[in-house]
């Protein structure tokens, strides 16, 4: 669509200039949907006139534009921060996760409100239409089960100063307190003064609430047409990362080809898991551990299996347990004389197993496979408890395809350390199931190390999965969660063209990713690669993905339409380097290496 300038002057038709006019992004699909109907432009130059993130506006509840601009031009702008969830969310302010909940039972819609959210918070997550926090960046835990869970997230405003004592929020003197009314828009990662109108999305009535039928959906049948082009142009695999069977299935719906990352400590936050997972932390003994992990493992397996029957045969990576122990146990007094009371002990105790757990840096501490190195019993509980649900799951006639996922591995004898462990679970399973199934053990590339020592690790390893979240933030020496209060003028004064964790570093990250795929595929041509972390529902990622030659992306399930139409952009606009060309170039120069 194009603005056009002209003059008559004289009985003469002057052009004076043209520009592509402005419009909304459903508006740009709409028209360049409706010119391959009417035979102007061809599918493929339709793709590369609609960007993929301008399906967010067909995916995510939007704000009333009229209303939304009143409200900002009336002076109701409270603060920006950054856009880590896109939609339009509009609710009372709550300031913890049990408030939320208990406020969603009796009617209310809430956003929650944070400095920063925890893995104890996800239940309070889970019942918002939103969540607003003042510190954390693109890859906080906020920003990550946000996007996971399809909810509207502002993180990293950090003008706001939250007093959970008296329950209330400030900005630039302005107080808001408890129950107040605020709208987030996701989008912009504005923060407004109270009630906007929404309206939903009509694809996510059709696909996810299946309240709307796609006859009656015109909006819905637009994005189906768009989507059934993109697929046929891709070469990338498209799969999701999902810790649940409701997040698997909202996936699925979305077209998600598999999942490529499981985050089984998330699980342990469920109803009646925190509690063993709790007294295995605090255990004195291996036996009191074990004790523990055995009530664990009939509710991890529980999950396991919930997910594999949702994705019905495609391949699920499941990572084993990543973060550290400090985030499973409470900080505050309160909480941790209620746990010792729980658990029969001290909360002497307890105070000081959960000082001893404090570490400076946590990301770079005791987590990953560390863990399961030194309390092999933890891998092995897990491991069973995936094997086991696989076994119970092919009997009941559905296809099961485990990859079981060993993180933060730098030297390829951690990696042979819990793959020993993974696969010995893994026959005594098999053998106690009288049942036979496939499965691959593999690891995330996610420290510098792990990429540039790929070619040892790959001769154990049958896939890799780039964690680019910790690889980003491993390579920069940036904290992904402390980073916004920098990285904003960081980008304005052009020490970085993006967001390194909004869209992946190519010069340095991405120069790693390369190495890794080289000397990956020179060790085993026919290793399975794909990226994990956030930058998988990135489109400019994306296209870096297609071009080193990965087999997938994986990215949360709401953006899992955006990334199956990068993944077509990216192999139309780069026709001379497709991903499956790239890998059969390196895997030529592999054998010829080989041979030398």
């Amino acid at each position: 669509m194009m603005d056009i300038e002209f003059t008559i002057q004289q009985g003469k038709l002057y052009m004076l200039q043209c520009r592509v006019g402005k419009r909304t992004a459903f508006a740009a699909i709409k028209i360049a949907v409706d010119m391959v109907g009417d035979k102007f432009i061809s599918e493929k130059e339709a793709l590369t006139r609609i960007e993929p993130d301008q399906l967010n506006q067909l995916l995510r509840p939007i704000f009333d534009v009229k209303e939304k601009d009143a409200a900002v031009k009336s002076g109701r702008l409270l603060a920006k921060g950054l856009n880590a969830g896109p939609g339009a969310a509009t609710g009372r302010i709550v300031f913890n996760a049990v408030d939320a909940e208990a406020w969603k039972n009796r009617g209310e819609k809430v956003i929650l409100t944070r400095i920063e959210t925890s893995p104890e918070d996800i239940k309070g997550m889970d019942a918002s239409e939103g969540i607003l926090t003042a510190r954390g960046g693109m890859t906080s835990h906020a920003a990550l089960v946000a996007r996971q869970m399809g909810k509207v997230c502002v993180a990293g405003c950090d003008e706001l100063i939250i007093n959970y004592a008296k329950h209330t929020m400030s900005v630039k003197g302005k107080v808001l307190n408890e129950g107040d009314w605020i709208s987030l828009d996701g989008t912009t990662g504005q923060v407004i003064e109270g009630k906007i109108q929404t309206k939903p999305s009509e694809v996510l009535q059709v696909l996810v609430g299946k309240t709307l039928d796609a006859k009656d959906a015109p909006v819905y049948q637009t994005f189906a047409k768009v989507m059934q082009w993109a697929d046929k142009y891709r070469t990338l695999k498209i799969r999701t990362n999902a810790d649940q069977p409701d997040q698997a299935a909202n996936a699925i719906a979305f077209g998600a080809e598999g999942i490529g990352l499981c985050r089984t400590e998330h699980m342990f936050f469920g109803e009646g898991k925190i509690g063993p997972m709790r007294e295995m932390i605090l255990a004195d003994t291996l036996e009191q551990r074990k004790a523990a992990l055995a009530k664990l493992l009939p509710l991890q397996r529980a999950d396991f299996a919930g997910i594999f029957e949702a994705m019905h045969g495609k391949p699920v990576t499941i990572r084993t347990i990543d973060p550290p122990l400090h985030e499973f146990v409470p900080h505050e007094e309160k909480e941790q004389r209620a746990l010792a009371l729980a658990m029969k002990i001290s909360y002497e105790k307890v105070k000081e197993r959960v000082e001893g757990l404090h570490e400076f840096n946590p990301m770079l501490g005791f987590r990953g496979c560390r863990l399961g190195i030194i309390f092999p019993e933890i891998t092995e509980m897990q491991a069973r408890a995936i094997f086991e649900a696989a076994a119970d799951t092919q009997k009941k006639g559905i296809a099961v395809e485990p990859e079981v996922m060993i993180p933060l591995v730098g030297n390829v004898k951690e990696l042979v350390n819990q793959e020993k462990l993974v696969r010995k679970v893994a026959e005594a399973v098999m053998k106690e199931k009288g049942v036979k199934f496939k499965y691959l053990v593999g690891t995330m590339i996610e420290i510098p190390r792990g990429a540039i020592t790929a070619d040892e690790i790959a001769a154990v390893a049958e896939f890799f999965s780039f964690g680019t979240n910790d690889l980003t933030q491993t390579t920069l020496g940036v904290s992904r969660d402390d980073a916004a209060r920098f990285l904003i003028p960081y980008v304005e004064k052009e020490m970085y063209a993006k967001d390194p964790f909004e869209v992946l570093d190519r010069g340095g990250v991405g120069k790693l990713m390369k190495i890794a795929v080289e000397k990956g595929r020179a060790a085993r041509p026919g290793i399975k690669l794909g990226i994990c972390g956030e930058h998988g529902g990135d489109p400019s990622s994306i296209e870096f993905c297609h071009l080193i030659g990965l087999n997938y992306v994986s990215c949360s399930p709401f953006r899992v339409p955006i990334a199956r139409l990068a993944a077509a952009r990216a192999a139309l606009l780069n026709p001379a380097e497709p991903a499956k060309k790239v890998a059969k170039k390196v895997n030529k120069k592999a054998k010829t290496s080989r041979k030398k």
